[in-house]
């Protein structure tokens, strides 16, 4: 029994601080969006975020919502842009628009990204340039959510999260 209970002690001071290790430290708060860094067995990991400044519908009930533009120099990915609106998505359902520009995201469970580099860097210009952002998407029983992004404090947070990563 005391051999048990030092087994489960030890698996949870190994988990536990493995969770330290990954947990993010703000590099940065900029009006609506915040950079953050973590350190991992891979290596650094920086990103940009922000939380949506209004959801719809209210009656569906999700997790919360984020955006996020990230950093993986170990992995050699940067500039890689994602989201959840805080439920599984409904496949090949999630758009993201500000004006006329609208993009067409691929999805997996709760997260969606876009589908190539190009796609990527047109759309962080577009992050930088619009005034906000509109997603929309499907839960996987066919509801529609719609997530409003203020894009004020972008261009400062994705280049905090850059430099700290470069």
């Amino acid at each position: 029994m005391l051999l048990k209970k030092i087994f489960i002690l030890l698996i949870l001071v190994i988990f536990s601080s493995n969770a330290l290790a990954i947990t993010p430290r703000s590099t940065g708060k900029y009006k609506n969006w915040e950079s953050f860094v973590a350190e991992t067995d891979k290596g650094k990991i920086c990103f940009a975020q922000t939380v949506p400044t209004k959801r719809a519908p209210a009656a569906v009930k999700r997790d919360k919502s984020k955006l996020f533009v990230t950093f993986r120099p170990s992995e050699e990915i940067k500039d890689e842009v994602s989201l959840t609106s805080g439920h599984d998505y409904k496949t090949s359902s999630v758009t993201a628009s500000s004006g006329k520009r609208r993009y067409s995201f691929f999805s997996q469970k709760e997260f969606a990204w876009l589908l190539d580099d190009q796609e990527e860097k047109k759309f962080i210009q577009l992050m930088k340039k619009a005034t906000d952002i509109i997603v929309k998407a499907r839960t996987t029983n066919g509801a529609e959510t719609t997530d409003h992004y203020s894009m004020m404090g972008f261009t400062k947070a994705y280049n905090t999260a850059k430099k700290t990563c470069s």
